[in-house]
């Protein structure tokens, strides 16, 4: 079955509404980490680096994905399914907030020791290393507090499918894993192969888990979920292809971090691996192996998920 393209669908008016929620979601729910029974002001700096860490700023990539995944894949279940708007609003967010940990730590000294993030300094260049480390560790089990709410309102095993979902993708088979690989490739001549490898752990694997949570908020099939899974390991790779691209091309101003840090790290990427061409070209080779999937899905309201993919391979930043 191929997808339905609804040619009233407003993607940037889709992106603005769910940007909203979900930024007001989030300062809510980092805002509550706040306790006005704290009498030293430790709790309260920490509280402030989080906010600093994950507010005004960033593509919220994830989030959409989660969004777009459930949308497309609710609307094809039956009116008796249960809504699960909520279950998907809580996962959306706690994959902004892995991301934004996993930032706060890479950017670290004993990492990447970067000074610019999303066109601020650095939370460790902020608040200091120890603030920055905490505020990390504390982001992450944030991000899984939100899927384990009290009460009736999501369904056990819904929460206990979200938790295992993302914490493969942030942990040593995904994420962390890759982050690993990549501290210990500085200077070394990977293949293409072994670079693919490294990038869809530590970046793919969560891209491809957040549409794959927000497809288990919706109930699919099994030959739904497949498909989904390889337009989220195809958009995740692309992401990367083109982080490598824009790292050459674009100023720190523009990127709103670090412009030619890779280079200067001398860090294995597709653009040293491949060229700028061939990995421009691959970006789009990956680009159509996403649209691909979403055709084979069954699903008829992908409309966000190609805006989406749209996104990844045509952004500036």
């Amino acid at each position: 079955m191929k997808t339905v393209s609804n040619l009233d669908f407003d993607f940037g008016a889709w992106c603005a509404g769910h940007l909203h929620t979900v930024e007001q979601s989030l300062n809510a729910w980092v805002c509550a980490q706040a306790s006005p029974h704290h009498d030293l002001s430790a709790p309260a700096d920490l509280v402030h680096a989080m906010r600093y860490a994950v507010l005004d700023g960033g593509k919220r990539l994830r989030p959409l994905l989660v969004l777009a995944a459930w949308e497309a894949v609710s609307r094809e279940a039956s009116p008796t399914a249960p809504d699960l708007r909520d279950a998907a609003l809580r996962a959306a967010c706690a994959t902004e907030l892995i991301h934004a940990y996993s930032l706060v730590h890479d950017d670290m000294p004993c990492m990447d020791n970067d000074v610019l993030r999303r066109g601020k300094p650095t939370v460790h260049v902020k608040f200091g290393e120890a603030v920055a480390l905490l505020a990390g560790d504390a982001l992450q089990a944030l991000a899984f507090e939100l899927l384990t709410p009290e009460g009736d309102a999501m369904p056990v095993a819904c929460q206990a499918q979200l938790c295992r979902l993302l914490s493969r993708a942030a942990g040593s088979s995904g994420m962390a894993g890759g982050q690993a690989i990549d501290l210990a490739s500085v200077g070394l001549r990977l293949n293409e192969r072994q670079l693919r490898e490294m990038h869809r752990l530590k970046t793919g694997a969560l891209l491809q888990a957040s549409v794959m949570m927000g497809a288990a908020c919706g109930g699919t099939s099994l030959g739904m979920r497949e498909a989904l899974a390889q337009y989220g390991a195809a958009i995740g790779l692309a992401f990367q292809v083109v982080d490598d691209i824009l790292d050459v091309t674009a100023d720190s101003a523009t990127l709103g971090k670090t412009a030619g840090k890779d280079a200067h790290h001398d860090k294995p990427t597709y653009v040293s691996i491949l060229g700028l061409q061939a990995s421009r070209q691959y970006a789009q080779e990956l680009h159509a192996q996403a649209m691909a999937a979403l055709a084979q899905s069954g699903l008829r309201h992908t409309e966000a998920l190609q805006g989406l993919a749209d996104m990844v391979v045509q952004r500036s930043n």
